[in-house]
């Protein structure tokens, strides 16, 4: 594939026999974007996991410090009791039953569903459609509660949920190239350190393994792991 003269340029910007502090990563991010939008700045981390190990799944959450710089679609699936609440935390959707038909026909214009301990039941036949795009509510993710408008509001201040996948890899987005870079920075450390903490205890050798940071259509910059670690 050419590369435009943007690209080109950015290229020539990273070096890729070196690996940059995060500080300079956020700020060399924004340098090299080659798009005329506001550009995802993504964080791809490699752990030294087995991920087909029941107890070597790392998956949680984290609050942003300064959000991801996107308004995220959310869904609350719950009993009449639970929608006012729902509807004024600024849930975008709201209901249950019409809900899961809509999904079953293949409805996923959403970026987040949450849902009350008591529906369960009935949306986890949607599992095999929405398993494999993170959409389903799990209780370790916080997806699932009681208490349906502060779950909302996390969603909505910049709270995203992370999963290793097969490969090992953690990939998630940490705000756009229109941040400042510290921010850019803080939002990295931030989620970093979140998946630092959950290292399984019977993971062995280099846990952080690889980090790099890119934003869309731009060239991966490698962070130095040692440093991120301490």
């Amino acid at each position: 594939m050419s590369l435009t003269k943007k690209m080109k340029v950015a290229v020539t910007k990273v070096d890729k026999n070196k690996v940059y502090s995060l500080k300079d990563a956020s700020t060399l991010v924004k340098e090299i974007n080659c798009t005329k939008f506001d550009s995802s700045v993504d964080l791809h981390i490699r752990l030294g996991v087995d991920p087909k190990k029941a107890d070597q799944q790392v998956r949680g959450t984290v609050s942003l410090p300064h959000g991801t710089g996107k308004t995220k679609k959310v869904l609350v699936l719950c009993t009449p009791d639970k929608e006012a609440a729902a509807k004024e935390a600024g849930a975008d959707y709201v209901g249950l039953d019409e809900f899961i038909t809509k999904i079953e026909g293949g409805w996923v214009d959403v970026d987040v569903i949450i849902a009350t301990p008591a529906v369960m039941p009935k949306i986890g036949k949607l599992g095999k459609v929405l398993g494999p795009r993170n959409l389903m509510p799990n209780p370790k993710t916080g997806t699932v509660t009681n208490d349906v408008a502060g779950a909302v509001n996390e969603v909505k201040g910049g709270k995203i949920a992370f999963k290793v996948d097969k490969a090992g890899i953690v990939h998630a987005s940490i705000g756009r190239v229109s941040f400042a870079s510290d921010k850019i920075a803080e939002n990295s450390a931030e989620l970093i350190n979140a998946i630092i903490k959950l290292k399984p205890s019977t993971a062995k050798g280099i846990y952080l393994k690889g980090v790099s940071m890119a934003s869309t259509m731009s060239p991966g910059i490698t962070l130095d792991t040692k440093s991120l670690m301490n």
